[in-house]
């Protein structure tokens, strides 16, 4: 029996309401960019990803992934209709709201990031992560403070020590470390399906080239939703992924768990 799909409908659609609000896209990653976005993506980096499974535990649990097809059809769904549509929207908006320097901007998408958690173990899974990755950031990859995405980074991590959802704290970052938005859009994406995989890799359990051949197999799907969220505005945030949602609430209350959400 095939997997049931992580959505019951279509994409949300609204009006795109920042056309001619930012400056052009530059797609040219520098060396220096690459570097930072590899390492900033990198499972090395201190984060602890690898302790989350965004719920997929649960369904596993429940029966309803059970080999790599299951997995990639589960996780296309997140992608196109769920957190990963909405997470590179944030994430976009997040960069290029830090590349203007708009502080109150970056403020209220840190808000809206949190709030759009359909669970206490979702909103646990991208705030913990999202404050680690500024800390880690602060204290081992401190941005110029001479940019104005730089010194917006240093003057929000000295203001406070609210939480900061995930997408978000990558957008900012990216902003103040020059990397293009298209390419932190999309290397955020494929950081989150090889996460997710390796979570499937350890509960399924799937082989690691099975792992690999899901990974393969989602990239148009991950080009999709990039290339749809760098044309999308705050309007156009909504999730239908219902079932993965209640997936998330579930694991809260499961018995024996690998994975904190």
């Amino acid at each position: 029996m095939a997997a049931p799909k992580a959505t019951f409908m279509g994409t949300v659609t609204g009006t795109i309401t920042t056309a001619g609000k930012h400056p052009p896209m530059n797609d040219i990653v520098s060396p220096a960019a690459l570097y930072r976005l590899m390492t900033f993506l990198s499972p090395a980096f201190p984060v602890g990803a690898f302790s989350y499974s965004h719920g997929l535990e649960q369904v596993i649990e429940q029966g309803g992934v059970k080999d790599a097809a299951e997995l990639e059809d589960w996780l296309s769904g997140i992608l196109r209709y769920g957190a990963g549509r909405n997470d590179a929207i944030l994430l976009k908006e997040t960069l290029l709201a830090g590349q203007e320097g708009d502080a109150s901007s970056v403020i209220e998408l840190r808000e809206l990031g949190l709030a759009l958690q359909p669970s206490r173990e979702r909103h646990l899974e991208t705030s913990a992560q999202g404050t680690a990755f500024m800390q880690t950031v602060a204290k081992s990859w401190p941005p110029d403070a001479g940019t104005t995405a730089g010194k917006l980074f240093r003057d929000l991590v000295a203001a406070d020590h609210d939480p900061w959802p995930y997408p978000v704290a990558f957008g900012l970052v990216c902003a103040a470390h020059a990397i293009p938005v298209k390419a932190a859009a999309t290397s955020f994406l494929q950081a989150f399906v090889a996460n997710i995989v390796s979570a499937a890799i350890r509960a399924v359990p799937i082989g690691q080239n099975d792992g690999q051949r899901t990974i393969a197999g989602l990239e148009p799907v991950v080009f999709e939703v990039s290339e749809t969220a760098l044309r999308s505005g705050l309007d156009d945030l909504g999730s239908s992924a219902f079932l993965a949602d209640i997936a998330s609430m579930a694991h809260e209350i499961q018995y024996s768990r690998l994975f904190r959400s």
